[in-house]
């Protein structure tokens, strides 16, 4: 299982929007740039914590454990393997 290119471009271009474009669209006040790095710093963390979630998806630590029970009900289900 590998990582596919769609969604990996779609949210690195959602939150490049998000951090990177919408930032320069705030209007003046005396709290734009607080405004402003709060953006940034909301589509940078967002973006890295999806891609944490994504990466960790694909080749995971830890697998299902099964007990006994369940480990007979599979095999007799789906054959001797």
């Amino acid at each position: 299982m590998g990582a596919s290119l769609v969604p990996v471009l779609f949210f690195t271009l959602l939150w490049g929007v998000v951090g990177g474009i919408l930032p320069m669209f705030i209007p003046a006040s005396p709290h734009k740039s607080v405004i402003q790095v709060s953006l940034m710093l909301t589509g940078i963390c967002c973006w890295l914590f999806w891609l944490c979630c994504y990466m960790a998806q694909m080749n995971p630590l830890v697998g299902p454990q099964l007990n006994m029970k369940a480990l007979f009900a599979v095999s007799s289900e789906w054959g001797q393997i």
